[in-house]
């Protein structure tokens, strides 16, 4: 590997542009920070050898070239903020309401938001976040910022850590704040070395050269910024994996127990009961939501039990053991072993059985000849009455309502206006007899039927709709926050300041100035540290420059 030796005797790496002990600028390589033909030098990285700007012939040196640039890191957040923001244009798949007619999402976009909605489903957007190419984007960032960072603070810290006192006068001529006094006295500059002592700059001397430099660690505050987005970065792949994050929605009706989804049936809910409250009708402060709303809920509660299966046996019935008793409501969830329960839905007054009677058609007083019990959480397909009867369930709508074109269908899967055809078969009849029946309605399939169906009682309940999460990645986000933010104020409330002096054997004096930000501080502390000598104030040469065009 080829090595620059400069006139001070030190051996730099290849594609240095400034000598890393003295500051000498490299006359081949001016090219490399834009150097040439200026007046003042890029001390953005201190002249070092970075990598991408050195070694561009094989393919990993072109692939570090790349994902080193700046612009490309831009364009890559810029593509991944656009395609956020297509993924906010539609409801994602699991923010599909719980409650609608159909969760499908072959169905629900189109039902919904029509063509439109159609081909954001076809193009894959309504898991956009979870997408292999979302998260290739995400991690190309991550890349990216990786590269950036090592290809810029490895050789930045190098050059730092051991900063040398000794530059060479091509080095100090060319910075922006310069000046030449033709005499100075040791008083002055023992003056002025314990005017910077005061105000905390650290000196090093050198044959008769001197750095006074403060605030070095505010250069590494955009290496800590990525540090934190990079954790964020990593935060945000992981929450799009089940082991990180889990989002399912659950119904639970009144007395029942139901396993909770994602936990491999580790876990089970019992509603004891739901809660449903509302604000009084004459409480003046809802007078206008009522007018419009006609109610407003003040509570929505669900008491549960949460459970944990114990079994002894693989494949046995779990035994069911208690781990927490409490109330859900709104904005007040549950948390327990790392998950939550958020109420977040509810549904009022859901049928859960109906039972009904056959009759004859003729009979006034419609006395009973047998009757049988519909589960409408899980309907049996036929109902032998043991007396000659036979029912048999034909069709059943949880959720009735006729379509446009007036065929029976349901609305929802959930039973809230049941209907059903039922087939009935008697003794009497070689032939079943056709009848449909729901709320309000008893219709004679053929007109002729001998016997008649008719609800005869029923029961209902509540149900309550629970969001079941957890989150893991949330630390890691709250990680990657504060030391982005860590990352902020050290950049952006501390400057890098460094103050060079050097005292000629002849009596003159030559200093020379840089910082990475806030330059009239700068000439502020100088001017500070020269008064009451006849130290020149520092000029500056780049208005100096402005100036002069």
């Amino acid at each position: 590997m080829k090595q620059i030796k400069c006139d001070c005797g030190h051996v730099n790496p290849l594609g240095t542009v400034l000598c890393e002990s003295c500051g000498k600028p490299i006359e081949e390589n001016q090219h490399i920070d834009g150097n040439e033909g200026k007046k003042l030098l890029n001390m953005r990285y201190d002249g070092t050898a970075r990598r991408s700007k050195t070694y561009t012939k094989s393919v990993v040196d072109r692939i570090w070239s790349f994902f080193s640039s700046v612009k490309v890191g831009v364009w890559l957040i810029v593509l991944a903020l656009i395609a956020s923001m297509i993924g906010t244009i539609f409801p994602q798949e699991m923010y599909i309401p719980a409650n609608t007619p159909n969760r499908d999402p072959a169905v629900f976009y189109e039902s919904q938001y029509g063509v439109l909605g159609l081909i954001y489903y076809q193009l894959g957007l309504h898991n956009l976040y979870s997408s292999w190419w979302y998260l290739l984007l995400i991690a190309l960032i991550g890349v990216s910022l990786v590269i950036c960072s090592l290809d810029r603070f490895v050789p930045l810290f190098r050059a730092l850590r051991h900063q040398n006192p000794k530059k060479h006068q091509s080095f100090l001529s060319r910075q922006r704040l310069y000046s030449e006094t033709e005499s100075a006295t040791d008083e002055e500059l023992e003056t002025v070395k314990k005017q910077l002592k005061k105000r905390r700059y650290n000196i090093k001397e050198k044959d008769g050269y001197l750095l006074a430099e403060k605030g070095r660690f505010s250069r590494w505050g955009p290496y800590v910024n990525h540090i934190g987005l990079i954790i964020i970065l990593i935060a945000a792949i992981l929450r799009s994996t089940p082991l990180f994050f889990m989002n399912e929605y659950v119904w639970v009706r009144e007395g029942e127990t139901e396993v909770l989804p994602g936990t491999n049936g580790e876990y089970y809910v019992e509603n004891k009961d739901f809660i449903f409250e509302t604000h009084d009708e004459n409480d003046e402060r809802f007078k206008d939501a009522l007018s419009k709303e006609g109610m407003v809920a003040s509570n929505y509660q669900t008491d549960v039990v949460v459970y944990k299966a114990n079994r002894s046996i693989p494949g046995e019935e779990p035994e069911l053991e208690p781990v927490v008793e409490d109330s859900i409501q709104m904005n007040k969830p549950l948390s327990f072993d790392g998950y939550d329960l958020i109420q977040s839905g509810y549904q009022l007054n859901e049928f859960s059985s109906m039972t009904f009677k056959i009759h004859e058609t003729s009979d006034a007083d419609e006395k009973s000849l047998g009757s049988f019990t519909v589960d409408l959480r899980n309907p049996q397909p036929e109902f032998d009455l043991g007396n000659g009867f036979k029912v048999v369930l034909d069709q059943f709508y949880p959720d009735y309502y006729l379509d446009d074109n007036g065929i029976p269908a349901s609305e929802t899967n959930f039973p809230r206006n049941p209907a059903f055809v039922f087939s009935v078969y008697s003794e009497d009849s070689e032939k079943p007899e056709v009848s449909f029946v729901g709320i309000g309605r008893n219709i004679d399939g053929t007109g002729e039927n001998k016997y008649k169906l008719g609800i005869e009682d029923f029961e209902m309940h509540d149900v309550s709709g629970l969001t079941f999460k957890y989150d893991r990645s949330l630390p890691f986000f709250g990680i990657g926050a504060v030391i982005f933010m860590i990352g902020v104020i050290q950049g952006m409330y501390w400057q890098h300041r460094r103050i060079w002096i050097h005292k000629r054997k002849d009596g003159s004096l030559v200093m020379a100035a840089h910082t990475n930000k806030n330059w009239f501080g700068l000439k502020k502390d100088i001017e500070t540290v020269t008064e009451n000598t006849n130290i020149k104030m520092v000029e500056d040469q780049q208005e100096l420059g402005e100036k002069d065009n």
